[in-house]
């Protein structure tokens, strides 16, 4: 079986931005503050594009 690592980083990268995107949503129904929050999910927001980005780039063809 031939393994992803980039492919399982992904997809746990997105779920766990959903799932800050879900405790952001609640500390601010709670009034609560949610800059760490909101600084982490960019942080893994940066961090999936940089990742889906050489996906990409390693997927595509090579050209001379």
């Amino acid at each position: 079986m031939d393994e992803d690592p980039d492919g399982y980083r992904i997809l746990k990268l997105r779920a766990e931005i959903l799932e800050l995107g879900s405790a952001i949503r609640q500390l601010q129904r709670a009034g609560l503050d949610d800059a760490a929050a909101q600084l982490l999910i960019a942080r893994k927001r940066a961090l999936l594009d940089h990742l889906v980005k050489a996906d990409r780039a390693h997927d595509s063809p090579v050209r001379p």
